[in-house]
């Protein structure tokens, strides 16, 4: 690491990059990281993660803090504000350790008269904590959900609102999925546990580990030889609903990062695999994944409403349409999400799904089979969309899942379960 790189100044700046101008921290956080050591690069991403869980909360500390807000050019230093009083709050940074370092980042930023404002203010905060954090704790903010979702999830979930919150507020659990070709789980479980890490099966998705604690990949056995896979449960129960057999073809629409593709060639390996994604940076991801686990699909760039232009006339035993969405049930694992997503949005993902789901059926044979699945929450782009599919499509069935309704499966994100996630399987009747 640069002698003058100043982790505070330099997650404040991420974080205005997000917030401000509503870049993505997946896309800014890994370009700043590859400068920085691993330990470094842990803090950062702490730091940076834990403002976008807790922003309402910082947000109107900063409000009882100071009588007039930052603006312009001075921007960046309300996020350093927020910087500082997140790891005086949620981490074991030292407090005058995180205070020292904070302060020191306005002289980085070149914003040196600013130091004198900023330690009075998190020196204020320090000596009433308590009394702040209760007093702010009592309004709205304390769900640390913008006003939109929140609203949306209270009249779409009004038992299930407040525990899909607590849960979307937490860290993610790590989940893993054993390589079938490779090991059985119980074999792989057997290998970890020699490398002194221990992992909980999951019930219901059979390949399905969640580790007792996060680990590097790299520490994980046989991960280069592509034994194993992070994924989460709930998307691992993508291609489980699916049921790919050997010999099908079989269709992965919006296909990137590629943890689905492969998952349905470590069940049937003797399918023919297409990969499909509109976004070609993504796709290098798909490669990499397959290229790790030695198993080949064709991949192809693609929209999913025009299939005429990636597959022309081809049709599909099975189809795995892992519709573009809002993200809500992933918000643990990319908090950022809450700040970037509008409430406008989700009317226009659920005429993108909409128009994606009709251009799909199209491909598919009849007799085929359809799971549809977002990583959303919210009824709009998932069990309305498919009543409303199913109203107009005469040639469409619904299977129902165990659990769910004719419309569908709703799971949500729990501490030590799976992400949130929509499960619709859908069979073209045989003319």
């Amino acid at each position: 690491m640069n002698k003058s790189t100043n982790l505070r100044s330099l997650s404040a700046q991420l974080i205005e990059r997000v917030v401000d101008k509503g870049e993505s921290l997946s896309t800014v956080l890994p370009a700043a990281q590859k400068k920085l050591s691993d330990k470094d690069s842990a803090l950062v991403q702490e730091i940076c993660f834990g403002v976008m869980r807790t922003l309402p909360q910082l947000e109107a500390l900063i409000g009882k803090l100071m009588e007039r807000p930052l603006k312009g050019k001075q921007r960046v230093l309300h996020y350093l504000i927020m910087v500082g009083l997140y790891q005086l709050l949620y981490t074991r940074v030292p407090a005058h350790a995180a205070l020292a370092e904070t302060v020191a980042g306005a002289e980085t930023l070149k914003r040196q008269s600013m130091k004198g404002l900023l330690n009075g203010v998190l020196r204020q905060f320090q000596r009433q904590q308590e009394a702040l954090v209760a007093e702010v704790d009592k309004g709205p903010q304390r769900h640390l959900f913008p006003g939109w979702l929140l609203k949306r999830l209270q009249l779409a979930w009004p038992e299930q609102w407040s525990a899909i919150t607590t849960a979307s507020n937490q860290r993610p659990p790590m989940w893993l999925r054993v390589n079938r070709q490779h090991h059985n789980r119980d074999e792989w479980l057997a290998l970890l546990a020699e490398s002194g890490k221990n992992a909980v099966p999951d019930a219901d998705a059979p390949d399905a580990l969640r580790l007792e604690q996060p680990a590097a990949v790299t520490q994980l056995p046989g991960f280069e030889q592509g034994w194993v896979t992070v994924q989460d449960v709930s998307a691992q129960r993508c291609a489980l609903w699916l049921e790919p057999q050997n010999g099908e073809s079989i269709l992965d629409l919006c296909a990137a990062p590629g943890g689905k593709t492969t998952h349905i060639l470590e069940i049937a390996p003797q399918a023919k695999v297409m990969a499909v994604d509109v976004d070609n940076q993504r796709l290098m991801r798909v490669k990499e994944n397959l290229q790790r686990l030695s198993m080949q699909a064709e991949v192809r760039q693609g929209d999913g409403r025009d299939p005429q232009s990636w597959c022309g006339d081809q049709q599909f035993d099975r189809i795995l349409l892992d519709a573009p969405c809002s993200a809500t049930g992933v918000i643990r694992r990319h908090p950022d999400i809450k700040w970037l997503r509008r409430d406008s949005d989700i009317a226009e993902l659920a005429n993108l799904q909409r128009e994606i789901l009709q251009a799909a059926w199209s491909r598919l044979k009849p007799g085929g089979i359809m799971l549809y699945a977002t990583c959303s929450i919210l009824p709009d782009e998932n069990h309305q969309q498919i009543a409303n599919f199913l109203q107009l499509q005469a040639d469409a069935e619904a299977v129902t899942l165990p659990g769910g309704s004719i419309h569908g499966l709703q799971v949500f994100p729990e501490a030590d379960g799976g992400d949130g996630f929509f499960y619709a399987k859908l069979v073209k009747k045989a003319s």
